[in-house]
């Protein structure tokens, strides 16, 4: 991620995914306060996100698309529910930054089928690139 007002963008992104299901549970504002921390976003910064969107900044590497996607992958398990709409949300977020949406269903299935919900990146980063072939 190479700049401040990048970083600021995939948060703000990512506060607005975890309020679809119409609040923000304890679990997934913790899991954004670590995705801050791991950014070097200010606490106080990131406390105004909840506020004050920050600019929609596109990001323009795939890999780092692949992240924010697994990143909200994991933001929507979180609270232990999976809400119709943000499953619809995740999906639309995925197409909308250029993603295969058959890449994103399987990453998708592979977290349900996980017990922790994690996957490992090198099969997160192998099941998009089969879509390339």
């Amino acid at each position: 991620m190479s700049t401040y007002e990048e970083k600021l963008s995939l948060l703000s992104e990512m506060i607005a995914f975890a309020r679809i299901d119409g609040e923000i549970h304890e679990r997934e504002y913790q899991f954004l306060a670590i995705v801050a921390s791991q950014l070097s976003i200010d606490k106080s910064v990131f406390e105004s996100l909840f506020e004050h969107e920050a600019e929609r900044v596109a990001i323009k590497s795939e890999h780092q698309r692949i992240l924010q996607f697994y990143r909200l992958a994991l933001l929507m398990h979180a609270d232990g529910v999976l809400h119709e709409n943000e499953q619809i949300a995740i999906r639309e977020m995925g197409i909308n930054m250029g993603l295969s949406p058959f890449a994103m269903r399987s990453v998708l299935q592979e977290m349900e089928k996980s017990p922790t919900g994690l996957i490992d990146p090198d099969i997160m980063l192998a099941l998009f690139r089969a879509q390339h072939n």
